[in-house]
């Protein structure tokens, strides 16, 4: 687990004050904290407050106090508490923290909390259930496509096949404009991570087969040799990290790149008049990586009956409509119909739904704790493959060996 730092834990104090997962009377109601980060974000924040006001205010026995912190002190700060027996009742878990928080029994199994028989759950609600325990419900999922910009594609289609898609990123590139946009440094490793699990998955591959690495697999070998013809294909701004490319396609400057939904929010609100749409990745399989935050129910809290009333409450149809309305491009823990005037506003938020039942998360399956150590072999072995013309075969043999071995020494 990440060392913590005073400075950090000194920085979350005042915003975690209130976290002691000990029963709290507020009005004659049972009080539990919920902490996440996104509380934290401009926009989002408050919206999601006066969310928990309107449950607050629907019934007089729980109320829900949010708590506020930034996502880069979340786990450190949470943990930290658990560790001590305290921390918040409920916590909003990103996919790495929660297979965290699981080993080290930070959280509780909540079958006696939630009937799944009464809610019709999305797809990736599987990866909660662990061992035949369910440890959360989903939260928040955030799905990636191909993000393309019709006035840079020769005929405004985007490509269906990883031909056609090389072909059209070289045709688009030029003039101060490139047909496509990934990361390839070290300095940005966990996205670098994020795209080169989309190109596994989209080939067919995966890091594991749940029981056994398969990190040379020819299914991996095969995404890693397409990443590797796409880096040399001169179609990208080799070197850019993803704020500034990011910043280039909503400028207008780059012709496709495939992200999430929440980036695909960003370039509608940062240029409404870009009309960029949103297709299929154009890879020969339909899965793709998902970020998947769960809301999970702290293994100290003394108040598991009422984190169990608000999280029913969260399953219900109107409260899963506003919250997938709140966080905007990104889906829900049950399937929820878009209102028809967000659809015409934003054509691609229908495509990004669409992908949910073929996301994975961005981890290695079956070695989910493990993520972070394999994660930084492989991204040092790739950049062999990208910057060095290491022979790409032989460089994830090296990357299994490695990653064997450092399993082994645990």
């Amino acid at each position: 687990m990440t060392t913590i730092t005073r400075r950090a834990v000194l920085a979350a104090a005042g915003a975690t004050a209130a976290l002691g997962a000990t029963c709290a009377l507020a009005q004659g109601k049972t009080t539990i904290t919920f902490a996440a980060a996104t509380f934290a974000e401009a926009g989002r924040g408050d919206k999601l407050k006066a969310w928990i006001e309107k449950f607050n205010a629907s019934q007089d026995k729980v109320e829900v106090q949010p708590v506020a912190i930034p996502f880069s002190q979340l786990a450190n700060t949470v943990f930290t508490q658990m560790g001590g027996g305290g921390g918040p009742d409920l916590v909003r878990f990103d996919q790495t923290d929660f297979f965290a928080a699981l080993p080290a029994k930070r959280i509780l199994p909540i079958d006696d909390l939630v009937d799944a028989s009464k809610y019709t759950f999305q797809a990736p609600d599987k990866f909660l259930n662990v061992e035949g325990k369910r440890y959360g419900v989903v939260f928040e999922l955030a799905n990636y496509q191909l993000i393309y910009n019709p006035a840079l594609l020769k005929g405004g289609e985007p490509p269906k096949t990883f031909p056609e898609f090389l072909a059209a990123a070289k045709e688009a590139t030029g003039k101060g404009n490139f047909g496509y946009a990934f990361r390839a440094t070290m300095p940005e490793r966990s996205g670098f991570w994020q795209d080169l699990t989309n190109y596994v998955y989209g080939f067919g591959g995966n890091w594991a087969d749940g029981k056994q690495l398969t990190l040379n697999s020819p299914k991996v070998v095969e995404a890693i040799t397409a990443y590797k013809q796409v880096y040399d294909a001169g179609v990208i701004p080799k070197g850019a990290d993803a704020a500034t490319y990011r910043r280039m396609f909503w400028e207008g400057k780059i012709a496709m790149n495939i992200d999430n939904g929440g980036v695909a929010g960003i370039f509608a609100a940062q240029n409404p008049n870009l009309g960029f749409k949103a297709a299929p990745s154009p890879f020969p399989n339909r899965q793709q990586g998902l970020i998947l935050t769960s809301l999970s129910v702290n293994a100290n809290t003394k108040n598991k009956e009422a984190c169990g009333v608000f999280v029913n409450w969260m399953l219900q149809p109107a409260a899963q409509a506003e919250l997938q309305g709140i966080l905007g491009a990104a889906s829900v823990a049950t399937p929820v119909e878009r209102p028809k005037a967000d659809l015409e506003r934003a054509p691609w938020l229908a495509v990004y739904d669409a992908q949910t039942p073929y996301a994975l998360p961005q981890l290695v399956l079956g070695f989910e704790t493990k993520t972070l150590e394999i994660q930084q072999i492989v991204v040092e072995q790739v950049l062999k493959i990208l910057v060095g013309n290491a022979d790409v075969r032989k460089t994830l043999d090296e990357a299994q060996s490695l990653a064997l071995k450092r399993i082994e020494r645990q």
